[in-house]
Order: structure tokens, then C-alpha cells, then sequence
């Protein structure tokens, strides 16, 4: 296949990436003055007057990660969070909910018709009576109709199949709403300002990433981070394995030594998603795998002389926002990666194998 019709097969999704700063800026402004915000904070308020509600973050795979992500945010600011599946929702109801508890679903889709979320939406609503906010890319969709408040960052949604700058939006949109609910004005301005910061690492980045892309196969690819970095690792995960049709794994960083480094040689990328306070311990298993003989690359905010010795290819961030305002900037890279490892392998990532845009089932599935 001639590059220039491989290069043609992924413009939208890299379109879409190199977005992104952009798209948050734009996004993060319509909502700090949209009413949708504001009853999505007067609705959890009302949780708050009884005892503090415990926030629950609902979604199915790219936005189940999402979930994740953004329960990681609220609970850093001291807001009670965690993120279920929508299947899990449905299927084992019990293990979410409990007898007096009082909670805030949120329910995120962005296409707003998928159909375990808006399944979950609906049962939230009328057999727990509870008032849900749905986050969505899009207008007047079956997920709004189900949920008591939506938050629409219509400028976010993507023409490619997966997912890329609707994640990292609906990411910082989530962000923005625990930092005005928990009144945490320090963290709301650092969202607003990640956008100008991670515009310049949009040029000169991508390129040295393509080219050892192009440099290198590999049969694994393994995604390691701790704390807010893991449903990031775990997206970046899914990215690879959507938009290149590869085998991907993700794990907490530490927890590969017992086992999964087995799987550890030079046919394996292991990829380090390093966070502040994780990082020396993250720098020790850098070490080990390298001389285990494991190509490795390293993304962080900081990447000092050992992680740099010790990486195939590294890629620093610089960014001056605290720890939990950066998980949209370390994605990025493994959206690029997999966009371009697909490129590499002559696929089209804008239309992956066995994927579509949205997932709808059938009624009574």
C-alpha cells in the first residue's frame, strides 16, 4: 500500500488528536457558563445536605476508563468516587448499591446511544430513584432523555470510531465539575491552563514518536502506571489494541514483577506512564526491564538522566500543573502511537476491524 493512502486512511483520527488542546479550551469555556452545570451542582448538593453523596461514574469501555479517571479527580479532592461498568450496573446491581446510600451517578456516553448506558440510566432513575447526570458529545440523544441533567461538550465528538478528544474533554469536564463542587478554585484554574501547556508538545513530539514507531515491531505491548495514571495506561491500552489491532495488556506498574514480567524481552514494549509520586519506585522496574532486555518507552512530566539511560524512547511533558490536573496530557501519546503503529501494519485506524461508533443492542439484550 503507498503512504500516501495509508496517510489518507487516518487523517480524521489524527485530526482529531492534534485537536485537542483546542477542543479543551473551547469546551471548558462553554461549560463554565452553561446552565447545565449549574444544575448539575445544585442536583449534588442536594445529596450533600443529608449526609455527602458518593459519586458513581458509569461507562462502557473507552468511557468506563473514563470513568475511572475521573473518579480518581473527585476522590484526590475529597469527594467520594468510584467507577463501575454499565454492565455491572445491570447485571449485579447489589454490588454497587446499597440500602440508604446516598449517591450522584453519572452516566457518560458520547454518543449518547449506547445502550448499557442508557439502560443504566433508566434503571438508576426510576428503580433507585436516584437524579443522574449524564456527560455526553452529543444533541438530544436516547442518554439525555434518561437522566435529570445533562452536560453536552458537543464540540468534543470525533467522525473516527474510537474515541481520543471526547475522552480527554469529557475527562476535564468531569475535572471542572469537582473542582467547582468541592470549591477548589487552585485546581479549576490549572484545567483551564493544561490546554496552552500541552500546545507546544504537539510539534515537535509527534514526529520523534512516528519515527521510532516506524523504527520498531513488536508482538506485546504492556502499559504500566499507578494511581491517577492507571485508567490512563488502561486507555492507552485500548487504543493500541483498537486502532492497530495489536495485543496489549495493562497492569499496575508494581504489580508486573509478580508474574507478568515474564512476557519481559525485546519483542515486548513495555510503556511507563510515571507519575510524581510514584516515580522512583516506576524508575526502579524501568531499570530492571531494560536489563531484562525489554524495549521500553517513558512518558512523564519529568524524565531525569537514569529513566532517560534506561528508555528506548522517552517523552517529557514539562507541564506546571499539579499531578491529578495532567492525566489528558499523558494520553494523548498513546493515542498517537496506536494511530500510528496502525499506519505502520497498513490499517485504517479511522474504521478499525470489528468496530463501530456505537454499540446498541437489541431490545431485551
Amino acid at each position: 500500500m503507498k503512504s500516501a493512502e495509508i496517510e489518507e486512511q487516518g487523517q480524521h483520527t489524527l485530526s482529531e488528536i492534534f485537536s485537542q488542546p483546542q477542543c479543551w479550551s473551547e469546551c471548558l469555556a462553554q461549560m463554565a457558563v452553561g446552565a447545565e452545570l449549574r444544575a448539575a451542582i445544585q442536583l449534588a448538593q442536594r445529596g450533600a445536605e443529608r449526609r455527602g453523596p458518593e459519586w458513581i461514574f458509569v461507562g462502557c469501555g473507552t468511557s468506563y476508563y473514563l470513568a475511572q479517571a475521573a473518579a480518581a479527580s473527585f476522590n484526590y479532592l475529597k469527594l467520594p468516587a468510584r467507577a463501575v461498568p454499565a454492565s455491572e450496573l445491570l447485571l449485579y446491581p447489589t454490588l454497587t448499591l446499597h440500602a440508604g446510600g446516598d449517591y450522584v451517578p453519572v452516566v457518560i456516553s458520547r454518543s449518547g446511544l449506547t445502550s448499557e448506558a442508557v439502560r443504566a440510566a433508566q434503571i438508576l432513575e426510576k428503580d433507585h430513584n436516584l437524579r443522574t447526570i449524564a456527560i455526553t458529545c452529543a444533541d438530544g440523544q436516547p442518554l439525555e432523555a434518561a437522566c435529570s441533567v445533562t452536560l453536552k461538550l458537543l464540540d468534543a465528538d470525533e467522525r473516527s470510531t474510537v474515541m481520543t478528544r471526547s475522552f480527554t474533554s469529557m475527562l476535564l469536564g468531569l475535572q471542572y465539575l469537582a473542582a467547582i463542587f468541592s470549591g477548589d478554585n487552585t485546581f479549576r484554574r490549572a484545567l483551564v491552563e493544561l490546554a496552552q501547556q500541552v500546545e507546544p508538545l504537539m510539534k515537535d513530539i509527534p514526529q520523534r514518536l512516528r519515527l521510532f514507531t516506524e523504527s520498531r515491531s513488536f508482538s506485546d505491548f504492556v502499559f504500566l502506571a499507578q494511581g491517577p495514571l492507571f485508567s490512563i495506561a488502561s486507555e492507552c491500552m485500548l487504543k493500541v489494541t483498537e486502532s492497530s489491532c495489536s495485543y496489549a495488556q495493562v497492569f499496575h506498574s508494581l504489580e508486573f514483577r509478580h508474574g507478568p514480567k515474564s512476557i519481559a524481552g525485546p519483542e515486548t514494549l513495555i510503556t511507563f506512564l510515571m507519575s510524581k509520586s510514584s516515580y522512583d519506585a516506576e524508575l526502579e522496574l524501568l531499570e530492571e526491564m531494560n536489563a531484562l532486555g525489554a524495549a521500553t518507552m517513558v512518558i512523564a512530566n519529568r524524565v531525569e538522566g537514569r529513566a532517560q539511560r534506561a528508555a528506548s524512547f522517552a517523552i517529557e511533558l514539562g507541564l506546571q500543573s499539579p499531578e491529578y490536573v495532567q492525566p489528558a496530557a499523558f494520553v494523548i501519546w498513546g493515542q498517537l502511537y496506536g494511530v500510528y503503529y496502525g499506519l505502520k501494519k497498513g490499517l485504517n485506524p479511522d474504521s478499525p476491524k470489528n468496530l463501530t461508533r456505537v454499540v446498541e443492542l437489541a431490545d431485551g439484550r
